[in-house]
């Protein structure tokens, strides 16, 4: 297809970090035999109120279908992203996805396309410090600066005070990075194709002003649930 060549850097590892359920909860264990939460699982805390509210009020059924419809939509954007970002997505791939997956990847294809080296993709990581796991979407030098880098996919366009959670996990991944690596990340970066206008949207922070809420949102899961 016509795209760039994504150049990947040698030396920035996936861990591996087996999963495991501890009540209903998905953990990572670490090499050191820590459980940590995943980010996700905790970040869920921010939306946790209103989600169940949304549930009540449209019924289970609804609820499942339109929350099952949203995961299949992020699953094959992600896949889609990442096979782009590893050279391998082709024209003919393209050619057999659905017109909707067609029209999500396009939203975001020139600001991928912006790209530069690629530090890591769809890798797993944890902090000590945070007690915490995940696993990144792209960790890259964007707009010459590296950044943590997250696809999202919504049937809306987001405003910022309702995604704070996006911030949260991706400073998370920074902060990973950085107890690894020891470099630092310069910014997050949020990038969304939206289904019902057709236009994409990217917001892009400073990954310190998130630091906080963050730890605090980490001290509550303890609280609440002792680990």
């Amino acid at each position: 297809m016509d795209s760039k060549m994504f150049n990947h850097l040698e030396g920035y590892n996936s861990i591996t970090l087996p999963v495991t359920e501890i009540d209903g909860k998905r953990y990572y264990t670490t090499p050191e035999g820590n459980n940590y939460p995943s980010v996700t699982t905790v970040t869920g805390l921010l939306n946790r109120v209103w989600i169940k509210k949304w549930r009540a009020a449209v019924g289970e059924d609804k609820a499942n279908a339109v929350s099952g419809q949203a995961m299949g939509r992020g699953s094959r954007y992600h896949k889609l992203q990442e096979d782009f970002l590893n050279n391998e997505l082709t024209e003919e791939r393209l050619k057999e996805i659905t017109p909707l997956d067609l029209m999500m990847f396009n939203q975001t294809k020139e600001t991928t396309s912006k790209l530069g080296d690629i530090y890591m993709l769809e890798g797993s990581m944890y902090s000590d410090e945070l007690e915490m796991a995940g696993r990144v979407d792209c960790i890259a030098m964007f707009e010459e600066k590296l950044s943590v880098i997250d696809f999202k996919t919504s049937t809306k366009p987001k405003f910022p005070s309702k995604i704070k959670g996006y911030f949260m996990q991706e400073t998370a991944y920074a902060k990973m990075f950085e107890e690894c690596y020891m470099e630092p990340i310069e910014q997050i970066v949020t990038i969304i194709s939206v289904e019902e206008t057709g236009r994409s949207q990217i917001f892009i922070e400073n990954p310190d002003n998130w630091v906080d809420p963050l730890k605090n949102l980490r001290v509550q899961y303890r609280e609440e649930y002792g680990i």
